[in-house]
């Protein structure tokens, strides 16, 4: 794991990373939420989902350095007397978890149908671009509104169970797209090099030529997209939630808490709605950060 890590900072990536400090930070904010998200149970000064914890005496309370007297909660407390930061914690280990899982699959879903596009070519090309365009005509918010209808018509009794599958379905459908066009825009270019044919008249199989050789050569773009879309599926799980179809009220996730703090911003407790959107705003933006520099570290005609 040692030598591993050498090598990576001794390598060209490594070498751009450190001497990027915008990177640097931006993996350092990076670290330290996904830490507190993985390890919230063991972070956190309470738990959110122990309803046995919970005072209601305690709703609302300002932050420690608002309230007049001395008061355990840093950041306040919400609606239900959650407090904020430890809601925070477990609020991002939900949007780390939707976000990550849907750009998983959106990634496994794009980059073979690109490249199985891009390949192959004739019809096969034509119907899965022409399915692409008809895909980027619905947004992730219409899916997910049509998709938890379905759901909670099949399932009126799962909730909550159906609430987290209409989150990550619905960011998957309509974030394969892009996966699906980049990979088969760069396999076209290197389908017709001297390699491929090269394995093509000794008598390799198609799919054993597009796993082994085209696929390693197109997954650099990949890489740099599916870093930008986890910023990108985040924010859109945290749309999805305040709007009411993402997570139940009963869990602490970001948008929730938005959308709980946004009907007492204006009765003057701000903390219940700004802590969350700064929370998202740290994650989303530091997640593009990173993937800026990877895209530059990995293509330095840009730099």
């Amino acid at each position: 794991m040692r030598q591993t890590l050498a090598r990576w900072f001794d390598s060209d990536i490594g070498y751009s990373f450190r001497n990027s400090p915008v990177a640097i930070m931006a993996a350092i904010i990076a670290f330290v939420c996904a830490f507190c998200a993985a390890f919230a149970g063991f972070v956190a000064p309470h738990n959110p989902f122990d309803l046995t914890t919970l005072v209601l005496s305690d709703a609302r309370l300002p932050p420690a350095w608002e309230a007049e007297g001395s008061s355990k909660y840093l950041l306040g407390t919400d609606d239900q007397g959650r407090d904020i930061l430890s809601a925070l914690m477990y609020g991002a280990r939900i949007s780390l978890v939707v976000g990550l899982v849907s750009v998983v699959l959106s990634m496994f879903i794009g980059v073979a149908l690109g490249l199985l596009a891009g390949f192959k070519g004739g019809w096969i090309d034509g119907f899965l671009m022409r399915l692409c365009d008809v895909m980027l005509s619905f947004p992730a918010i219409l899916v997910a509104l049509l998709i938890a209808g379905v759901g909670r018509a099949l399932f009126p009794n799962a909730h909550d169970t159906v609430a987290f599958g209409v989150l990550i379905v619905s960011i998957t459908l309509t974030g394969w797209v892009q996966y699906a066009r980049t990979v088969r825009g760069s396999t076209l270019v290197e389908r017709n090099k001297e390699y491929v044919q090269a394995a093509r008249v000794t008598g390799v199989a198609p799919l054993r030529i597009m796993v082994r050789h085209v696929l390693p050569n197109v997954m650099g773009p990949v890489l740099v997209l599916a870093t930008i879309h986890v910023a990108t599926a985040i924010i859109t799980e945290a749309t999805l939630s305040f709007l009411g179809v993402g997570v139940p009220p009963t869990s602490p996730s970001l948008g929730t808490l938005i959308r709980v703090g946004n009907d007492y911003l204006f009765s003057g407790e701000w903390w219940i709605t700004i802590f969350p959107g700064l929370m998202l705003i740290l994650i989303a933006l530091s997640v593009n950060l990173l993937g800026d520099w990877l895209r530059d570290a990995l293509n330095p005609r840009l730099q």
